[in-house]
């Protein structure tokens, strides 16, 4: 009996657009801020290659204060502005895009009001808590068996957390998304959503102290200064090997930067009857 890899297509609207990837960034602060930079990296490689490049949103309803200088991508001149502000005119000027910003919480109540009720493509979630989390995969479970052919069709969602000096990444599927026959490998075409993989680690995850910091050092104690950014870049090179490979044998991973290690997590099938047929 052989043994065949597992593997994720990536969906082919991402592979073959026929307009910008539209991309909903829910969170500005530290890994946020990081995040959008990668992300504006991401599109003028991607344009350079002769494809649509990427749309972002980004939501958040906070502001800068002196906690936020240094660790996260903000100058003193920007204090009390919006954070989500603040980064897109900045990233709008220097590479030239048009991407926006809502200043506010990506809740149901904010999206009544957007145009197309703020779906995209990609939903990349930088939030502080679980609850948080709960929250936004309760709004795209609704998307989960949403039949459409529009470019804005929702269709995967990855979310990156961290305290001190660890953290994860995880990208799922938002339903189940069509997968090709393969002979070679294992297709996989639903990843479950970060809380219903790790739903009792968040659970128990908002019992810790959330306290504002009032200044960059009080928030160092709190989170390494290179964390947000070590996330931010491996996170962007899931992304960048879903849009360029077409094939995830991992679907995130965890990390640890105070021992300089990091752990895979592998696309598993959640049907093993149908690998083992397969293998056999």
């Amino acid at each position: 009996m052989k043994t065949l890899t597992t593997v994720h297509i990536t969906d082919n609207y991402l592979v073959n657009p026929t307009n910008p990837i539209t991309v909903n960034l829910i969170g500005a602060g530290g890994t946020g801020s990081q995040m959008l930079t990668c992300l504006a990296r991401m599109n003028q490689a991607m344009l350079a290659l002769d494809y649509p490049g990427l749309l972002v949103t980004v939501y958040d309803d906070d502001t800068v204060s002196p906690a936020n200088l240094g660790r996260q991508l903000f100058a003193e001149a920007e204090m009390g502005l919006h954070k989500c502000v603040a980064l897109v005119n900045r990233i709008n000027r220097f590479f030239g895009t048009n991407w926006k910003a809502v200043t506010k919480r990506y809740e149901s109540e904010t999206l009544r009001y957007l145009p197309d009720n703020g779906k995209a493509n990609l939903y990349i979630t930088c939030v502080d808590n679980a609850a948080a989390r709960f929250e936004i995969a309760e709004i795209l479970g609704a998307y989960k068996n949403y039949k459409s052919y529009e470019r804005n069709k929702p269709l995967y969602w990855m979310d990156l957390g961290n305290s001190k000096d660890t953290g994860q990444v995880l990208l799922s599927t938002i339903g189940e998304l069509k997968q090709p026959t393969s002979e070679k490998f294992v297709t996989v075409g639903n990843l479950p959503f970060v809380t219903e993989t790790f739903k009792g680690l968040l659970e128990a995850a908002d019992v810790t102290d959330d306290t504002p910091s009032c200044s960059l050092a009080e928030a160092l104690t709190k989170q390494d200064l290179f964390i947000n950014s070590t996330l931010a870049n491996m996170g962007a090179s899931l992304l960048w090997a879903l849009f360029r490979e077409g094939i995830l044998l991992n679907r995130g991973f965890f990390m640890n930067l105070h021992d300089f290690r990091t752990q895979p997590l592998k696309v598993v099938d959640d049907k093993p009857e149908i690998a083992e047929q397969a293998a056999a």
